[in-house]
């Protein structure tokens, strides 16, 4: 908290605009975004990576968070003032850092893939900034940007080694399916436990269940897609951004409309974040694939 109370200190309106501006790189939204257009256009095998990564270290992150159960800083010391416009978007527990996990996971892996050192050196940058916009907006301690980081860039480090430099994955499609489920469900089964017995409260166990919602149609969607049908990226850059342009605003569609019509349950939650991934990994590309 001294951290915090010291960069409070030299917080000025630009620099609030500033790294509330950067903090909305790690949003779920985008790193979707990026995952959409490298698998339905660019690079299926780095997209699979990617989701691996990112879906994985959430899960791990929302487990950490739902047990050490951390308050936000302004919840720790009642005195401590948080930047006001970055309070709605810090939800859930305050250990580790959900933003700090998704710009690790999405620039951490980019960063490997690329060959070259200046784009290197901006994914680096930007892991940095988006970290430490966490602290400077009053969202997160440096303990939970720094763990956070740690945990996530060792599923980078993994999944980059094993799934795409080595190709692990090459024929063990179902058992690479069958351990990203099983870590959905012990996650879905840990969470209920701790709802049940009000160890946490709804709204901590429901981003929880999102992700095993997410991380579970990933889990299924990947072993489909990869056994059963065949596609490749459009062959002309209009092409591209036509199915991407079409995928994405369906995409949107699915997990606004959904909301209102399933409600917000912790069930519901977990059939609108499926809903959608599913839709990203198998159906959309088996609408413009063949079957193998």
């Amino acid at each position: 908290m001294d951290f915090l109370n010291l960069l409070s200190q030299y917080r000025t309106p630009a620099g609030d605009v500033f790294f509330q501006g950067i903090t909305l790189l790690a949003q779920e939204t985008f790193v979707v975004v990026v995952i959409c257009w490298l698998f339905w256009c660019s690079n299926k095998k780095l997209a699979y990576c990617l989701g691996f990564t990112y879906f994985t270290s959430g899960l791990l992150v929302q487990g950490l968070k739902i047990t050490f159960r951390v308050p936000r800083p302004w919840l720790l010391d009642p005195a401590f003032e948080p930047v006001a416009s970055a309070v709605p978007g810090a939800t859930g527990y305050s250990f580790p850092s959900g933003h700090t996990q998704s710009i690790t996971a999405l620039l951490g892996t980019l960063g490997l893939y690329t060959r070259k050192k200046p784009a290197r050196f901006l994914c680096a940058l930007f892991i940095l900034l988006v970290g430490f916009s966490r602290m400077y907006l009053g969202c997160h301690t440096p303990q939970d940007v720094i763990v956070s980081f740690l945990v996530t860039f060792l599923c980078v480090a993994l999944c980059y080694s094993f799934l795409y430099k080595k190709d692990f994955s090459a024929g063990k499609e179902l058992l690479i399916s069958l351990c990203m489920a099983a870590v959905c469900a012990a996650l879905l089964i840990y969470t209920a436990v701790l709802y049940k017995n009000e160890t946490i409260e709804f709204h901590y166990a429901q981003d929880c269940i999102k992700a095993c919602g997410a991380g579970f149609a990933f889990a299924v969607g990947y072993y489909i897609t990869e056994t059963h049908i065949s596609f490749t990226p459009p062959d002309s850059t209009r092409k591209r951004i036509i199915r991407f342009v079409v995928g994405i605003a369906v995409t949107l569609l699915i997990q606004t409309g959904l909301k209102p019509l399933i409600g917000e349950s912790l069930p519901a939650s977990f059939l609108r974040y499926f809903i959608v991934v599913i839709w990203i990994v198998t159906v959309y590309p088996f609408l413009f694939s063949r079957k193998k």
